[in-house]
């Protein structure tokens, strides 16, 4: 009985911890540098590929930038994807409107972080 109930206490948080990670349109986050060298769950594009469009070879541009959530789509149980605009309707380094993210690992990997309303 005892497992029972501690099982069902457990499944309890389990959901309520899972509901509250889930995006909504109109949330917005940080982008926050990553780790390595370029983003790894945020699809901005290769240094090259910047430079071979006439953009500077840096990231700097969306550092510390806010951006909001346009749409929302569930791939599957674990995989949440996100399209991003810059709050401000200004492009990605001059060229993207928009920009996919796999949510769930680029908050994890600290690239994007929930800002607190």
């Amino acid at each position: 009985m005892k497992n029972f109930i501690f099982i069902l206490v457990f499944s309890v948080f389990t959901f309520m911890s899972f509901g509250q990670n889930t995006p909504k349109v109109g949330d917005q986050l940080v982008v926050k540098s990553p780790k390595a060298e370029s983003y790894k769950y945020v699809d901005f594009p290769k240094l090259n590929i910047l430079v071979k469009r006439g953009q500077l070879a840096s990231y700097n541009a969306v550092i510390d930038q806010v951006v909001v959530v346009d749409q929302v789509i569930e791939l599957n149980y674990n995989t949440t994807t996100v399209v991003l605009k810059m709050k401000d309707e200004s492009k990605f380094f001059n060229l993207y409107k928009t920009v996919k993210a796999n949510y769930n690992k680029a908050i994890e990997s600290g690239e994007l972080v929930v800002l607190k309303q």
